[in-house]
């Protein structure tokens, strides 16, 4: 039996896209075709899809809203696991809020005011899911995931369903064991304290009404494009170096945060790459600092 007909009996036929462009799924909006890109409604069809690209050779990447991805143009030769669709489920037990991998980690945010509970206010505005914010150790304003992770649920490569502590995924600045040990996050688990409603409200107020000031919201990016060197802040070193408004093709410097790398509506990801390499090339010639893309790259570059 061939791939696609045993791909077939693992996820329904609507929950599969043959050469799916990627562009629409990634917040920078580039991005070419992804080979087989798959809707998983269950833990067990995930298990299936990971046992059957393993079975063939095929590589796959799970993703989520796309929000801190850069695809190649060419597109991705595997398999697209998207979890955003059917893992988006967000629910609160006694204190603590449980949230699929899918969900966005700013729909746990407002659940978690709903109920009066404070530590992930600084998430309110963040356009990535749990999953993408696990990955990452999402943070903001002071915030960090790792501050409130309890634990997640993972799947290995090998196909286990894994209960993790936070302590175990490594959860530091901008980084953590996940992608380095193949794990698929399923779920996680926050914990919050009581706070003030009224409080709450107000700090993810100012929290947004900060974001929409300071960044370029109304631009496609993936968000800070570069990692906080030690010592120093990204968006100064590139303002610093002139670079604010820098273009090749439509990707560019954003004029209003230097951080931010953006689409100005037609870049493709070699136009991104080629603005974040000199970006980075310049800042290290100028005052012998490296940037790190805090982006990460799918695809052939």
């Amino acid at each position: 039996m061939n791939f696609e007909k045993k791909l077939q009996q693992i996820v329904a036929l609507e929950n599969i896209k043959l050469n799916e462009q990627l562009k629409p799924y990634t917040t920078f909006r580039v991005g070419g075709p992804a080979t087989y890109f798959v809707e998983p409604e269950s833990i067990q069809q995930v298990q299936g899809l990971i046992s059957l690209c393993k079975e063939h050779q095929i590589d796959w990447f799970v993703i989520g809203n796309g929000s801190n991805l850069l695809v190649s143009d060419e597109g991705y030769d595997g398999m697209i696991i998207s979890l955003q669709k059917h893992f988006s489920h967000v629910i609160h037990e006694d204190g603590q809020i449980r949230a699929e991998a899918g969900a966005m980690i700013a729909k746990v945010s407002n659940t978690a005011k709903k109920h009066s509970l404070t530590g992930l206010e600084f998430a309110a505005g963040i356009p990535g899911t749990v999953g993408g914010a696990l990955v990452m150790n999402a943070g903001a304003y002071g915030g960090e995931i790792k501050d409130t992770l309890i634990e997640a649920v993972v799947l290995t490569e090998q196909g286990e369903v894994l209960t993790l502590e936070a302590s175990q995924l490594e959860l530091g600045y901008r980084k953590s064991c996940i992608l380095d040990k193949k794990y698929i996050v399923l779920e996680a688990l926050f914990g919050l304290q009581k706070g003030n409603e009224e409080k709450i409200k107000e700090d993810m107020k100012h929290y947004n009404e900060q974001r929409r000031l300071k960044q370029p919201l109304d631009k496609a990016s993936a968000g800070s494009t570069f990692k906080r060197p030690e010592g120093h802040f990204a968006a100064k070193l590139i303002e610093d170096a002139g670079l604010k408004g820098y273009q090749i093709g439509d990707a560019a410097v954003s004029d209003k945060h230097a951080g931010f790398v953006v689409n100005l509506g037609n870049a493709t990801s070699k136009d991104i790459i080629n603005v974040c390499n000199y970006v980075a090339d310049t800042v290290k010639e100028k005052f012998q600092v490296s940037l790190e893309m805090e982006v990460k790259k799918i695809g052939k570059f």
